[in-house]
């Protein structure tokens, strides 16, 4: 089993989500990172998903 493409990091002031195919930060920075997004990056991490579970959480920002 090869790396997972998506991973949750803690960086200075909250969590970004690292991709490491592209090798670069994907998405915004959270201060708390959701529970439903790190348990998608920790399993299947599939794209479409993590994309709507982003959505949801930039659309409650504003």
């Amino acid at each position: 089993m090869g790396r997972r493409r998506y991973v949750a990091r803690g960086v200075p002031g909250g969590y970004r989500i690292w991709d490491n195919r592209g090798r670069r930060w994907w998405g915004d920075l959270y201060e708390l990172c959701p529970d439903d997004l790190l348990a998608e990056l920790n399993a299947q991490a599939d794209q479409a998903r993590i994309v709507e579970l982003m959505k949801r959480y930039r659309a409650r920002k504003r």
